[in-house]
């Protein structure tokens, strides 16, 4: 069997950020590393890919190892090279960026891995070079967000429009004007109002909202400009 004998073999893993929406914060979810160096410290969800698997589906594995679940929102956002960016080894990762409605997921993450939710502008100190990983991810985040309305993963299947307008503010770290962010929405024909009101979170009580998934599925262009001021060249 042929081989390229001079070159030097590598380590290939994945990393996953996993971003959740808890109703007021957007969210990063952490694990304690379970192994040196830097045992006990803050990391993101990763692991090292197979030698019979792509790296999304180590990636799609890792996730399934956390939540219990498939089918979760995934997209690639980088690789990262760095020949000193992991301490024992060379290690090229390819990270991923996955969106979770944190209510309905968060029963059934694994306690196996120490998980902890901590708020995007206040997390805690990770290893190597996993804040670096994740400032991108948020710059990812807030340029697909503003082209297509990937959001919609970290809700519920009902919600009102306060709650979306929340959710991008989160994630933009913005204010909205509430006049003009609903009539950009509803002009994009993704939504369509329920009968039911929330009338927990005022008393005159906000109308729920749902995606039409036939829409949904059919594209994102209809999302198109809904924030302007991200920039078209990343």
């Amino acid at each position: 069997m042929q081989s390229y004998s001079q070159q030097r073999r590598f380590l290939f893993a994945v990393d996953c950020i996993i971003f959740g929406y808890d109703g007021q914060e957007l969210k990063l979810l952490v694990i304690k590393r379970g192994l040196e160096p830097l045992k006990g410290s803050w990391s993101l969800v990763g692991g090292f890919i197979g030698e019979n698997e792509s790296s999304e589906n180590a990636a799609v594995r890792v996730l399934k190892d956390l939540t219990g679940l498939d089918g979760l929102y995934m997209e690639q956002l980088h690789g990262f090279t760095e020949p000193d960016r992991d301490s024992v080894e060379r290690t090229i990762s390819i990270a991923y960026f996955a969106l979770i409605d944190i209510q309905k997921y968060n029963q059934q993450i694994s306690e196996d891995y120490h998980p902890a939710w901590f708020s995007i502008n206040q997390l805690p100190e990770l290893i190597f070079d996993h804040t670096k990983i994740v400032e991108l991810a948020k710059e990812k985040l807030r340029y697909k967000a503003a082209l297509h309305p990937l959001l919609f993963e970290l809700l519920p299947e009902k919600f009102t429009m306060p709650q979306l307008q929340s959710l991008y503010e989160a994630v933009y770290n913005t204010e909205f004007d509430k006049g003009n962010f609903n009539r950009k929405l509803l002009s994009t024909k993704l939504l369509f109002k329920l009968k039911e009101k929330d009338k927990l979170n005022s008393k005159k009580g906000a109308f729920y909202y749902m995606v039409d998934s036939d829409k949904y599925s059919e594209g994102f262009k209809s999302f198109l400009n809904l924030v302007p001021s991200q920039n078209a060249n990343k």
